[in-house]
This record gives structure tokens, C-alpha cells and sequence, in this order.
């Protein structure tokens, strides 16, 4: 079976966990978006925040969509405002998931993103996994069990 781990990361939490799942089989796909956020933590949380509120798509930089030799999916994404960033959106919107085993691994700075874990397991029927803060809890990331 083949397994297919994609995701974005701007501050380097979503390559903590790119690279466990590499060490589990997992091909990687980073998500790269065409203009990135401001490097100003305060800018950064603002905008983010208020373009995931409105479900925004980033445009994104050689986005590869054909999953078709993929048997599991796993998506990864921060988490902005409580929601799914931006490019992540994008993905989701570009790829087709049908007939695919979906699972999301959401990590954040420190709040619990309720809403897109909820939104994501009624629309995919899939497992949502949350981690707080990768970079600092690498003993988290590293006990990730995708295999249930």
C-alpha cells in the first residue's frame, strides 16, 4: 500500500512531522504557496487568521494533484484562526479524494482547532489527529500511530 503524506508548513512544524512520517514509509508532498505570509508573527497571525475565516485558496507554486497511485492520504496542516490554512484549502479543493483512505494531522501554536476536526471528520469519515507545537514536542510526532 501505498501511503502519501501532503502538507504545508510555514514555521516548520508540519516538517517535524513530514519527517516521522518519511521514517514510517510515507512518500512527502510539500505544499508551497505563491505568496507566502508576512515573517512578522503579528501580521502573520492577523492575515492568515482572516483569510482562513473565509475559506480562502491560496495560489499555490507546481501543485501536484494526481493522488491516483496513492492508497492513503494523509494531509497536514497548521491551524489559523481555529481553521485549515490557506494552502491546504487549496489542496483540497485541487485533489480528489474519492475512494481514498483520508487522514488529516493538524498542529498549531497552541490553540485546539474544534471546528475544522469537526467540519473534517463529517465531510471525509476520516481520523483527525491534532498536535500542539511539533518543533517542541518532537516525542509526540516521533509516537504517531497512523496504523488504526
Amino acid at each position: 500500500m501505498r501511503k502519501l503524506f501532503i502538507y504545508y508548513s510555514f514555521t516548520g512544524n508540519g516538517k517535524i512531522v513530514a519527517d516521522a512520517l518519511k521514517n514510517m514509509g510515507y512518500e512527502i508532498r510539500e505544499v508551497k504557496a505563491l505568496r507566502n505570509l508576512p515573517n512578522n508573527f503579528f501580521l502573520r497571525m492577523m492575515i492568515g487568521g482572516m483569510l482562513s475565516l473565509f475559506n480562502h485558496k491560496a495560489k499555490l507554486l507546481n501543485y501536484n494533484n494526481d493522488i491516483s497511485d496513492y492508497d492513503e492520504i494523509v494531509i497536514g496542516s497548521p491551524i489559523w484562526n481555529g481553521r485549515l490554512s490557506c494552502p491546504i484549502n487549496t489542496v483540497l479543493k485541487k485533489t480528489n479524494l474519492e475512494n481514498k483512505k483520508v487522514k488529516f494531522i493538524l498542529y498549531s501554536g497552541g490553540g485546539e482547532a474544534i471546528k475544522a476536526t469537526s467540519k473534517l471528520k463529517t465531510k471525509y469519515n476520516c481520523e483527525v489527529i491534532s498536535i500542539k507545537e511539533p518543533k517542541k514536542n518532537k516525542d509526540l510526532v516521533g509516537a504517531l500511530n497512523l496504523d488504526k
